[in-house]
């Protein structure tokens, strides 16, 4: 079972409950950790025999950009489908979605939710 994994994607986004999130928007940053069996990709080295990388950044960052969103745990979890109903090959997904700029009286490096979908909740 191999994984990729996505460190640190940075997205600008207008998810929140307050107001001023809605219009203002803010930074948010994304983990994804998807994995796969990616026996046959080691053997051809061709990458129609994984699922890149590249290309699961895109549809994470077209859903998370899309739409906006009351709470980050509905944000996540449309990442998280949308990567799972894209690409049939992977097993499961697991989105930590992270608020560095939440409208928080406090220090904080940031809040966040994390989500993991397998494929065999899917069914």
């Amino acid at each position: 079972m191999e994984k990729i994994i996505i460190k640190g994607l940075k997205l600008f986004a207008y998810h929140g409950v307050n107001p001023e999130e809605k219009v203002d928007g803010q930074n948010f940053v994304l983990d994804i950790t998807a994995t796969l069996d990616a026996d046959r990709a080691k053997e051809t080295d061709n990458v129609d025999d994984t699922v890149s990388y590249a290309k699961i950044l895109k549809t994470a960052r077209a859903v998370f950009c899309e739409k906006s969103y009351d709470l980050i745990e509905t944000a996540a979890n449309k990442v998280g489908m949308a990567i799972m109903e894209t690409y049939p090959a992977l097993n499961s997904v697991t989105v930590l979605l992270m608020k560095p700029e939440a409208p928080i009286k406090a220090e904080f490096e940031y809040v966040a939710v994390e989500e993991t979908i397998n494929r065999e909740d899917l069914i």
